[in-house]
């Protein structure tokens, strides 16, 4: 599997939306996202991820949960076990740019710590904050299926393998400038 766009996907609804409308979340883009899949319960997952995407700030806020429930028909316990269970999901408003750190145990073996520790000084927050200009998150994942390639980080839907202290340097100032694919191309 390749170290870079593991997830090689169109954009979800909401990504669209999002990049279509550049604008804040409304009762008619979220019916609309949910329509986008039939108002079909067993899409949940599907509905939420987009939202989330086309939120801005990369999380579902409990308006849209809310909505969700009442419009696909389900309890709202059952919209939050899953915005609570899944560790992609956020229910409180993250960075525009959620920079996922690998600390499974190749990745640990490869320099996690040093990887983190990169990251933190770049964009000057510790993992688990948001940068004061809504742009970072840093937060720690599982793996992301490049162990080949590790230490690894993942922004979005994109995998970067390979990191060092100027990779990370360069990915925090792509993303504060709006454009981290473009600061550094996803080849490893």
């Amino acid at each position: 599997m390749p170290a870079c766009g593991v997830l090689n996907k169109p954009p979800n609804v909401g990504t669209m939306f999002l990049m279509e409308n550049k604008q804040r979340l409304t009762r008619d883009a979220v019916g609309s996202i949910a329509a986008g899949y039939g108002n079909d319960p067993s899409q949940l997952i599907a509905v939420l991820l987009d939202i989330q995407a086309a939120s801005g700030r990369n999380y579902v806020d409990r308006e849209w949960a809310e909505f969700v429930s009442a419009r696909m028909g389900l309890p709202l316990s059952k919209v939050f076990d899953v915005l609570t269970f899944y560790s992609m999901f956020s229910t409180e408003p993250r960075g525009e740019f959620l920079i996922e750190i690998c600390e499974n145990t190749p990745c640990r073996f490869c320099g996690t710590p040093d990887v983190a520790g990169w990251f933190e000084a770049a964009a000057g927050i510790k993992v688990g904050q948001t940068s004061d200009d809504g742009k970072i998150t840093l937060a720690y994942t599982s793996c992301v299926g490049a162990c080949e390639t590790g230490p690894t980080v993942k922004i979005g839907d994109e995998v970067y393998g390979n990191m060092d202290e100027e990779k990370a340097k360069a990915l925090v100032a792509g993303c504060r400038g709006g454009h981290a694919k473009e600061v550094l191309p996803c080849k490893n």
